[in-house]
């Protein structure tokens, strides 16, 4: 009998995509215009590319999926607001890469003003931007501030047959970030189906988990199930580290065998529609929790789940790291990690020698996605849509000082979260996190 597989939730709609480049348009000046490119295939080696994966800012305004293109915003144009370039249809090319859109179909199928084939950048590009005074793009894109210069040195060029070149670039990423970072219900709906794989992904490892498996069995675990419902694969490269391994904050090897009496850290999440998953659990390889990993992992749990609890609109994503680096603080006293009083142990930051990262990052079409943690110089206030991680740990050294009990642990827990009106919405609930509600479900694998 084949796994279930869950219904898809719907796409996001070209309306929405309009409305998107309209709101972008509405924050510019009149005689400005934006320049935008969207991704390129990159080379795995040789003649082999790896699988395309649509530039983020891109897609947020088009949805439009294939490689190569342009997007020009002209405030005001009679002819059409949004033009897009994109690649040209050649049968030839397509027999072997697949069927292209064209520029009809880039009008027909995501809904911009109008569309030309890439073959006729050169002649229009120029013509299209003269007499915009302002060229907003992304000024930490190289191919934007290369096409940029060579257009505006083609309308300087032009000057005397009264053409009418840029005379400023201005980086278009603060005002399109802000607007990627409160999501709208399509966007949730899309975010919490790739939390919903990751979640059934991580289910999946925990029950395969046994002594002598290797960690890279684990993950195939997970990015089957992210496969099998529809996703593109991870969001992001899959960790799955075992004993000491748990303690590298980015190992991403994978190759180390499970051993019997270790615990695991599984920190990995789904792509789907490009909106990402996220999700951290660590359990024991072979199913039950020994007293000092039980002890350390009761501390990182409560920590996590008060850290959840504390997201709501008005609070920020500041002052929950503040408490969780008390509460973490604590329990290492508490463990004997370390000595003496809290306070004096936050403020001399010895703390760091067992949790190094933030507390949360922003989620979304990138897995830290975008959006400033602060303005004007204070933390943002979170208000609804915002979607954030909530993700302390502990990794404990295997040095001589530490009780060798607790010698090469490393423990995080992550969660989804989503900012509502009422709260919160915890979007990877469905993965256990208690250490009772674990053990259960590996003792019925």
């Amino acid at each position: 009998m084949l796994p279930e597989t869950l219904p898809r939730p719907a796409p996001i709609a070209n309306a929405d995509y309009r409305l998107r480049r309209q709101a972008l348009m509405a924050a510019l000046p009149g005689d400005a215009a934006v320049l935008l490119p969207g991704a390129s295939l990159v080379t795995r080696s040789r003649d082999s590319e790896f699988p395309f994966r649509q530039d983020s800012d891109f897609h947020y305004l088009t949805g439009f999926p294939e490689p190569d293109a342009l997007l020009l915003l002209l405030p005001g144009r009679d002819e059409g607001e949004s033009v897009l370039f994109c690649l040209d249809r050649d049968p030839t090319l397509e027999a072997w890469t697949g069927i292209r859109l064209g520029a009809e179909g880039a009008v027909r199928e995501h809904g911009v003003d109008q569309a030309f084939e890439n073959a006729e950048r050169g002649e229009r590009l120029a013509a299209l931007l003269d007499g915009r005074r302002t060229l907003y793009l992304a000024l930490d894109n190289e191919q934007a501030l290369a096409l940029a210069g060579e257009v505006r040195a083609e309308l300087v060029s032009r000057v005397r047959r009264g053409a009418r070149a840029p005379e400023a670039f201005a980086d278009v990423a603060p005002l399109l970030h802000e607007a990627r970072l409160v999501k709208s219900p399509a966007e949730l709906a899309l975010l919490r189906h790739a939390a919903e794989i990751s979640a059934r992904g991580h289910l999946r490892a925990m029950r395969a988990s046994r002594p002598g498996l290797g960690e890279y069995q684990l993950q195939a675990e997970l990015e089957h199930e992210f496969r099998w419902q529809g996703g593109s694969g991870p969001a992001y490269a899959s960790i799955v580290g075992g004993g000491a391994n748990a303690c590298v904050l980015h190992y991403i090897e994978n190759r180390a065998p499970l051993k019997d009496g270790d615990l695991v850290l599984i920190d990995a999440g789904a792509e789907f529609e490009l909106y990402a998953g996220d999700i951290t659990r660590t359990f024991p390889v072979n199913g039950r929790f020994s007293d000092a990993q039980r002890a350390l992992y009761a501390v990182v749990l409560g920590v996590q789940e008060r850290a959840v609890a504390a997201v709501r609109p008005g609070t920020t994503l500041a002052a929950i790291h503040t408490e969780v680096v008390r509460g973490l603080t604590e329990g290492l006293i508490h463990l004997g990690l370390l000595e003496g009083e809290v306070q004096a142990r936050i403020d001399d930051e010895s703390y760091r020698r067992f949790y190094l990262h933030s507390t949360s990052h922003w989620l979304g079409l990138d897995v830290h996605d975008v959006g400033l943690y602060r303005r004007d110089g204070e933390p943002r206030p979170l208000v609804p849509g915002m979607v954030l991680t909530v993700e302390p740990g502990l990794y404990i050294p295997a040095d001589d000082d530490i009780p060798e009990a607790l010698r090469g642990i490393g423990i995080r827990i992550e969660d989804d979260v989503v900012v509502t009106d009422e709260g919160h919405e915890v979007v990877t609930a469905s993965v256990p996190k208690s250490v009772e509600a674990i053990e259960s479900l590996m003792a019925g694998k």
